[in-house]
């Protein structure tokens, strides 16, 4: 199953957590797609979650600029 969250309001340290969160009641194999802001999300988000055992599939700039779509299987 793939799931949505954005989280392009929040700012660091509230990214990962609730990326977190979401990515723990997911499934083994699920996809979670976060949309967040370039900067500081961008960087830690996907780092965060690599460190924690978790597959960055994409990252991938959507048609706003400055927000990305970053694609995460649990």
């Amino acid at each position: 199953m793939t799931y949505f969250l954005d989280i392009t309001k929040e700012h660091c340290p509230m990214t990962f957590v609730k990326t977190k969160i979401e990515l723990s009641k997911l499934q083994p194999g699920d996809i979670l797609n976060v949309r967040l802001s370039e900067g500081e999300p961008l960087e830690n988000v996907p780092k965060s979650a690599a460190e924690q055992g978790f597959k960055v599939i994409s990252i991938v700039e959507v048609e706003t600029k400055g927000i990305y779509n970053v694609e995460i299987e649990k």
